[in-house]
């Protein structure tokens, strides 16, 4: 249960299609796709620190298991809501969206869902 690291994103499956059903311009979508995002995790029991940079834009979000925290979503919109931790697993709803983020040896595994479409994202520890 360490996520205690620094990720860069290796793979991403379904991303275009994610990104416009959450509302995200064209524009910045293409932009997106193609750049490599790091995750910096900083755990202290059940405190985390995640600061997700791609390119130009750094999303950085605090939280403590269980207790509620103003996240800020891949949209940029500042949205309360609780992480809980289930079978080792960070999972949190932020408005429809279901995240649950493992690690897996070396691998930081996100998996977003929203209704039907399901986007993947595999980083490697640096």
């Amino acid at each position: 249960m360490a996520f205690n690291g620094t990720y860069e994103l290796q793979s991403q499956e379904n991303f275009e299609t994610f990104m416009k059903a959450i509302g995200l311009p064209d524009d910045l979508i293409q932009k997106g796709k193609d750049v490599k995002s790091v995750t910096k995790i900083v755990q202290n029991g059940n405190d985390f620190v995640v600061t997700v940079t791609t390119g130009s834009r750094v999303q950085h979000n605090e939280f403590t298991i269980g207790q509620e925290a103003e996240m800020e979503s891949l949209s940029a919109e500042k949205i309360k809501a609780i992480v809980n931790l289930v079978d080792g697993k960070l999972v949190v709803n932020l408005k429809g969206v279901t995240s649950v983020t493992e690690v897996a040896g070396d691998l930081l595994i996100n998996i977003l869902t929203l209704n039907d479409i399901v986007y993947k994202r595999i980083s490697k520890r640096k």
